[in-house]
């Protein structure tokens, strides 16, 4: 061993693998992380870009939004195999029927004719074609573009990557604890650096939970040869699942092509008033809600109705939702489940944690933390790919020009960071302007989107790079402050009108949109005030001119 080489210790060497691991796949954590905080609130965003549903306002009781649900149901659809009634709630604003006719094969999933009433004058109304707050879930884990197997793949690397850079930051931050409760404005490089830690630790659990339960969910990818080994059988299923038994259908058809002559029509009998039946089930659960109402052979002796909460007694069991099954004739209580069989302990912790990453089941209040703690993980992401630039910052200055790869990464910086978020208006900007009857209309907006983004990686590349960050923060700021007004011109809901009718998902959207473009004009400002080392007029500290060598840019 060299008499001057020296042994790194563990920190120093947790320091470097931080330090890549997170510039690596820094820019796709950050799209992931912005896109999967948005979908904490897709259902909203929905709702949202779909102004034709605003005038809907669903009645406090559940009595009322059943009663105009059954009124159009009896009148356009008695003869029907079975309805099914989603009833508005916190996050819907209408209520959606489906309808299924004599004959249509039931196989469990959602299916028949599907009807959007409006809750309280039961017109049906009609949307716009638009993805909604859907797309960002799906490039949250997915991305697009590429086959749906290697989104996966590549986002559950970068994942895998981020647990990384979380443990080893940790190992990294000999006063972690400390630095959180210290912030020093002003202070350039140590400045960021506090925002980067107070960030971190503030939201560490959520990190650690949020890339674990996300690894959690693409287990089954990654590592299927567990369950092939002690499961063998169930990989059958999931191929009948995935198209398998298409064929043995068929088969079967074929072999009893007469099993519709052979079924007898259930003899036509009126259905009991349903108010008591919801009383009785208002009773039962108290505070739980009604979220939907499935009649299966609706007008006949047949026909039954059972009701489903809207939330479960238990995260741990998936399959804990109550519910109460009635005779549709008689009125008379029939089935009552509460509870499911325990599960294991390991399915029960990937419960818990899959329904937390996926915020399944959860109240407004947990929806709203895991929210802000998202934002918080998108702050952090962003504050340490601009730290990498700002710690090699001197080196750049002291040898005159800017090296091609800084330059690389400090365009990177800017088309993610405030690109992404700009693409995200243009999103919502294209779902209220482009005509509603123009062919692949959910593809044009998604495409408003992607280019909207690359022009913000494009920019970047030609604009001074202080211009350009300055520049794409006010256009940002701009974008997110029109948004409500956006709203109001499009035929949406008025803030004040959505917020004095109780239509929160549609209020909280606005209310957002404005908290957004204060933070970003608020980041604006603070970079204006801020003073670049690679400005022409700070010739006193410069030991060398800058020079032209790659395009002059300077660090934000």
């Amino acid at each position: 061993m060299r008499p001057d080489y020296k042994v790194e210790g563990p920190r120093q060497s947790m320091s470097w693998l931080h330090t890549w691991s997170s510039l690596l796949l820094g820019w796709l954590l950050y799209a992931v992380f912005v896109t999967g905080t948005l979908s904490f609130f897709q259902n909203e965003m929905t709702v949202w870009m779909k102004p034709e549903f605003h005038q809907s306002v669903a009645p406090a009781s559940s009595q009322q939004q059943t009663a105009v649900a059954l009124n159009y149901l009896q009148h356009h659809a008695a003869d029907a195999a079975s309805w099914s009634i989603q009833l508005p709630n916190s996050r819907q604003t209408t209520t959606d029927l489906s309808i299924r006719k004599a004959g249509e094969e039931n196989n469990g999933r959602r299916g028949g004719e599907r009807v959007i009433l409006d809750s309280q004058t039961g017109e049906v109304l009609k949307a716009r074609e638009t993805r909604g707050g859907g797309f960002f879930y799906r490039f949250h884990f997915e991305l697009y573009g590429m086959p749906v197997i290697w989104g996966r793949w590549i986002v559950g690397f970068a994942t895998l990557l981020m647990l990384v850079a979380i443990i080893s930051g940790v190992i990294t931050h000999k006063k972690i604890f400390q630095d959180f409760f210290t912030f020093r404005p002003g202070k350039g490089q140590r400045s960021w650096l506090d925002a980067h830690n107070a960030t971190a630790v503030l939201a560490l659990p959520f990190h650690l939970m949020i890339t674990f339960s996300g690894l959690l969910l693409l287990m089954f990818i990654f590592m299927p040869w567990g369950i092939k080994q002690a499961y063998p059988e169930t990989m059958g299923f999931f191929q009948e699942m995935r198209g398998g038994n298409n064929n043995r259908t068929a088969q079967t058809r074929e072999e009893r092509p007469d099993r519709k002559a052979k079924r007898a029509t259930p003899e036509a009998v009126a259905m009991a008033d349903f108010m008591p039946m919801i009383q009785q089930v208002k009773a039962q659960w108290g505070d739980n809600p009604i979220r939907s109402i499935q009649v299966n052979a609706p007008n006949t002796a047949k026909a039954s109705v059972e009701f489903r909460a809207q939330h479960a007694n238990s995260v741990v069991m998936r399959n804990s939702t109550p519910t109460l099954q009635f005779n549709a004739v008689t009125g008379q209580l029939l089935a009552e489940q509460t509870t499911a069989q325990s599960v294991p302990v390991s399915l029960g912790i990937y419960n818990v944690f899959t329904a937390l990453h996926e915020a399944r089941g959860v109240d407004i209040v947990l929806r709203w933390i895991l929210f802000l703690s998202g934002v918080l993980g998108s702050f952090m992401i962003a504050t340490g790919l601009v730290l990498w630039c700002i710690k090699r910052a001197p080196q750049q200055f002291k040898q005159g020009y800017i090296s091609k790869s800084y330059r690389f990464v400090e365009i990177a910086n800017i088309g993610t960071i405030i690109g992404l978020p700009l693409a995200v208006t243009a999103y919502f900007y294209a779902n209220r302007l482009l005509p509603i009857a123009i062919e692949m209309r959910t593809q044009w907006e998604i495409r408003c989107f992607l280019m909207t983004w690359l022009i913000s990686f494009i920019y970047a590349s030609f604009r001074n790079h202080r211009q350009a960050w300055l520049e794409l923060l006010l256009i940002t700021a701009i974008a997110y402050a029109f948004v409500p007004v956006l709203n109001i011109l499009t035929g949406g809901a008025p803030l004040w009108r959505s917020m004095a009718q109780g239509q929160w998902m549609i209020a909280s959207f606005d209310l957002m949109c404005l908290c957004f473009a204060v933070l970003f004009f608020w980041a604006f400002k603070q970079l204006k005030k801020h003073k670049s080392m690679f400005d022409p007029k700070n010739k006193a500290k410069a030991k060398t001119p800058v020079k032209s060598k790659a395009h002059t840019g300077e660090t934000a």
